[in-house]
């Protein structure tokens, strides 16, 4: 039971984070979520939004992140 706890409160931890750079790059008006490579299909009753750009960005930076962690860990 021990275990889930600590899952839970990093996970947490993890959405507090999260949600504190949403808000950082909303104060600075930084494109994230409009670069060029995001698709967006705006139909008559309907939008789709399709942020492959964005993704692929986050993709890296967590990437280099993660790699960087993981050596200074060992």
């Amino acid at each position: 039971m021990n275990d889930l706890g600590r899952i839970l409160i990093l996970l947490g931890g993890a959405l507090l984070l999260v949600g504190a750079a949403v808000l950082v790059f909303g104060r600075f008006n930084l494109p994230i979520g409009r670069l060029p490579g995001d698709f967006v299909h705006r139909g008559k009753n309907s939008v789709f939004y399709f942020p492959l750009a964005t993704s692929i960005l986050l993709s890296i930076v967590l990437s280099v992140l993660l790699y960087v962690i993981g050596r200074f860990r060992h």
